[in-house]
């Protein structure tokens, strides 16, 4: 059943159309991930679906609700993790969590109980009466995300929840987000890192240019659009032309990138052999869901 629910979602601003007609769903207990570069529209939709945002045309559904007439119940089923820092610097740490719980009418009691619970589970509770200046900036990303389940939502929003993380933090959050979705806590995860959307995700969307280019689990895109391996072969200049011709008569799918070659989509390994004249300069690895978002996305920058 899908708890959330898009359709021909747009938003303009002015002569910029940040999202083009999304239309998507996002299934009860999964983990969805929302992929794209700088620009793509991903925080514009993000903004969209947790009633931050009106949207200029399209409809949207969380849990039955539609948002246009339901946004004060939706917001109660939501807990959000927004990608910049938001969080009250005049105030230490439980006191933003208690401040934040009066939101959602959570009594006194019940709200430190809550606070106290999700600074242990980030592993927080020893900076409870800190002020935010004392915290590092990862400290502030986990609070950002304890702060996200005060309300002990049913749906989570992650707005790039590991920015800035270290990896043993990054891995700590990774492993609480698993557990979260064990328990049955629906995510939408807005991301640029593909290590954690194919770690997370259950099913990704890759937009560019406020429109979805695919949409699947992250080892069938792989399968798709790269296969199980990328071969990269090194040339010099001079046999830059030969290989290009040699490659497209072998009818072979590659894209060259920064004075090399990758291919695509080898099933035997004789369709690449005799390429180059030796074999240090031609080498396999496995491919991943960051060869799928350049091959659909490109690799210049967008501004």
């Amino acid at each position: 059943m899908a708890i959330i629910k898009t359709k021909n979602l747009t938003k303009k601003f002015k002569d910029l159309l940040a999202v083009d007609s999304v239309s998507l769903e996002v299934e009860d207990g999964e983990c969805f991930g929302l992929l794209g570069p700088n620009g793509a529209g991903k925080t514009s939709l993000i903004r969209m679906i947790t009633a931050v945002s009106p949207p200029t045309q399209g409809e949207i559904w969380v849990m039955g609700n539609n948002l246009k007439t339901h946004s004060q119940q939706v917001k109660a089923f939501l807990g959000v993790v927004p990608q910049l820092d938001n969080l009250d610097q005049d105030l230490t740490v439980l006191q933003n969590l208690m401040t934040f719980a009066r939101y959602f009418d959570i009594p006194k009691d019940e709200a430190h109980r809550r606070s106290m619970e999700v600074l242990s589970l980030f592993e927080l509770e020893s900076k409870r009466n800190s002020h935010l200046k004392e915290l590092s900036g990862g400290m502030k990303r986990r609070l950002l995300l304890a702060r996200g389940l005060i309300n002990l939502p049913q749906i989570m929003i992650l707005d790039e929840p590991t920015i800035g993380l270290d990896p043993q933090a990054k891995y700590l959050v990774w492993h609480k987000l698993t557990e979260l979705k064990s328990q049955g806590v629906t995510q939408l995860l807005c991301t640029q890192n593909m290590e954690e959307a194919t770690v997370l995700c259950d099913r990704v969307a890759i937009m560019h240019q406020g429109k979805i280019l695919s949409l699947d689990t992250p080892r069938r895109l792989i399968a798709k659009y790269v296969g199980n391996e990328v071969w990269e072969i090194e040339v010099n200049s001079d046999e830059r032309l030969r290989t290009v011709k040699e490659l497209e008569n072998r009818g072979l799918d590659f894209e060259e990138v920064g004075g090399k070659f990758q291919v695509f989509h080898i099933e035997d390994e004789k369709s690449v052999t005799g390429l180059v004249n030796s074999l240090g300069r031609l080498q396999r690895r496995q491919a991943t869901l960051e060869d799928v978002f350049l091959r659909l996305t490109g690799r210049s920058l967008a501004e």
